[in-house]
């Protein structure tokens, strides 16, 4: 069990439970009006909960990607790393990618300001 506030780990658990079941309208609620999102498959970052909507809707046509969250770990700069397990199927249901991977989250007022993808350190404290 981790000693981030519950509120922040509460808010991450309920984006990647959306992600997961394609519901956009019940994760962009979760992120500020200039959230920065990465665009892991194609390279760069999309702004705000519009381009966010439209990258998620262009990257679910294209793949089928599954996200859990299995630790969350407390940083120095107040944002908080994810350690996630991912696995991304291509839409006939074959596996291209199945990784750990590292999302490190900047929260705002209670709502998701950016996210960024990142190797996981190889000892990571859990917060």
């Amino acid at each position: 069990m981790s000693d981030q506030p519950a509120p922040e780990i509460k808010l991450l658990r309920a984006a990647y439970a959306a992600f997961n079941a394609r519901d956009i309208d019940a994760a962009l609620v979760l992120m500020t009006a200039d959230v920065a999102w990465p665009k892991a498959f194609k390279g760069g970052f999309v702004r705000g909960p519009e381009e966010v909507r439209a990258y998620w809707t262009e990257q679910w046509s294209e793949s089928n990607p599954h996200v859990e969250p299995v630790s969350f770990y407390s940083e120095e700069s107040g944002r908080i790393l994810v350690d996630v397990h991912q696995v991304v199927r291509d839409l006939a249901g074959a596996v291209l990618a199945d990784e750990h991977l590292g999302h490190r989250f900047t929260i705002e007022h209670g709502l998701i300001q950016a996210m960024e993808v990142c190797p996981l350190p190889s000892s990571t404290p859990k917060a």
